[in-house]
C-alpha cells in the first residue's frame, strides 16, 4: 500500500482519485498544467470546472511546481487525458523519482502512434518504472458521492497492481487486480466509441432493442480487436470490458454518450464536440482504433461507421441503414 501519493491532472477523474484516497488518511498532492486552474481550485476548495458541487478535502494538497510536486511520491496517479500524456509527462520526467510508480486512469488510443496510455508512459519515461491502469466503470460524479463502485487495477507487475488495489480498495469502491494490460486498457479506449454510437441511438430515439443489440455486437468487435493485440478472453466479460462499456453507454452525464446524442439530435460533429465542456476521448480515440483494426486485419463494424460519421463521409442514417443491411452471418 502507498501512503504518499501524487495526482497528476487536475480534472475530474484526478479529483475523484484525490478524494478517495484522502478519505482513506493518505498524503496526496494535486498537480495541474495550468498554475492558475490549480490556484483556483485550491482557493475554492472544489473543481467547479470539471466536477462542481463538490467541496475538496481540506487535507489534499496542491502543487504547481513540477519539482515540488513529484518529490518523495511513493505512487504517481496519471489523470491526464491519453492524447495529451506525452506532453505533460515530457515535462515532468526529469523531475520524476528513480523507479517510482505510475497508475494510468485515462482511456484512449494516441491518434499518431496507437499506443495505448501505459505504453505512452514507458516510450516517455522508459522502462525503469512500473507501469499500471485502473480502470472500470468508474463515473467520477458517483464516485464522490460514494455510491458502490468497482474497478480493475491491471499490470504485468502483479506486485504493484495489489499495491494499487490496498491504496484505493474502501468500503464503497472494491478494486480487483488483472495482469491483462493490453486488455484492461484497449477495452477502456474502444468502449468509448461504441459509446458514441449509444448515445447516437438514444438521440435518434431508436429504442432500447436497437442499444442492446449496439451493446452485445460493440463488444464483440471490442474482443475481436483485443484477442488479436494478445489480451485474454476473461478480460471481456469482466469489470474493465462489459462493465465499463454498459456503464458508459447508459449514464447520462457520460460525455462519450452525450456527444453522440447530440449528432443523434441533429448536430453535426463538430458542433457537437463544441458543445461538450471536456474531452470526448470516443472522438480522438476512433481513428487509433480503426487504424489498430487495419493492422490487424480485424472488423469493426460499429466502429467504422463511427468514424464515417466523425469525418462526414457518411450522414448518421445512411450509417444505421449500412449496419442493418450487411451480408447476414452467424452469431
Amino acid at each position: 500500500m502507498f501512503g504518499k501519493i501524487t495526482i497528476i491532472g487536475d480534472g475530474a477523474m484526478g479529483s475523484a482519485c484525490a478524494m478517495m484516497l484522502c478519505a482513506k488518511g493518505l498524503d496526496v498532492t494535486m498537480w495541474g498544467h495550468d498554475a492558475e486552474q490549480l490556484a483556483e481550485i485550491e482557493s475554492l476548495r472544489e473543481n467547479v470546472r470539471f466536477l462542481p458541487g463538490y467541496k475538496l478535502p481540506g487535507s489534499l494538497k496542491f502543487e504547481g511546481r513540477d519539482d515540488r510536486a513529484m518529490a518523495g511520491a511513493e505512487l504517481f496517479v496519471s489523470a491526464v487525458p491519453c492524447q495529451f500524456m506525452r506532453g505533460v509527462w515530457g515535462r515532468l520526467k526529469d523531475n520524476l523519482p528513480p523507479g517510482a510508480p505510475i497508475v494510468s486512469v485515462a482511456k484512449g488510443i494516441e491518434q499518431e502512434t496507437l499506443l495505448r496510455p501505459c505504453e505512452i508512459l514507458a516510450a516517455v519515461l522508459g522502462r525503469g518504472h512500473a507501469y499500471a491502469a485502473l480502470s472500470g466503470p468508474t463515473i467520477a460524479d458517483e464516485l464522490v458521492r460514494g455510491l458502490p463502485a468497482t474497478a480493475t487495477a491491471a499490470s504485468e507487475d502483479e506486485g504493484l497492481a495489489e499495491s494499487i488495489q490496498l491504496t484505493f480498495n474502501s468500503h464503497t469502491f472494491r478494486v480487483y487486480t488483472n495482469t491483462d494490460l493490453v486488455g484492461v486498457e484497449l477495452c477502456g479506449a474502444a468502449k468509448n466509441v461504441v459509446a458514441i454510437a449509444a448515445g447516437i441511438i438514444d438521440g435518434m430515439g431508436l429504442g432500447d432493442n436497437a442499444k442492446a443489440a449496439l451493446l452485445g455486437r460493440g463488444l464483440a468487435e471490442i474482443r475481436r480487436l483485443g484477442l488479436a493485440m494478445g489480451a485474454k478472453e476473461a478480460t471481456f466479460a469482466g469489470l474493465s470490458g462489459l462493465g465499463d462499456l454498459v456503464t458508459t453507454c447508459i449514464s447520462p452525464t457520460g460525455r462519450n454518450r452525450s456527444f453522440g446524442e447530440r449528432i443523434g439530435r441533429g448536430m453535426s460533429a463538430e458542433e457537437a464536440l463544441a458543445a461538450t465542456h471536456s474531452v470526448v476521448e470516443g472522438a480522438a480515440t476512433c481513428r487509433g482504433v480503426l487504424a489498430l483494426a487495419a493492422k490487424h486485419n480485424v472488423e469493426m463494424p460499429i466502429s467504422d461507421a463511427i468514424g464515417s460519421i466523425l469525418s462526414g463521409q457518411k450522414s448518421v442514417q445512411e450509417a444505421v441503414e449500412d449496419l442493418m443491411s450487411r451480408r447476414l452471418r452467424a452469431e
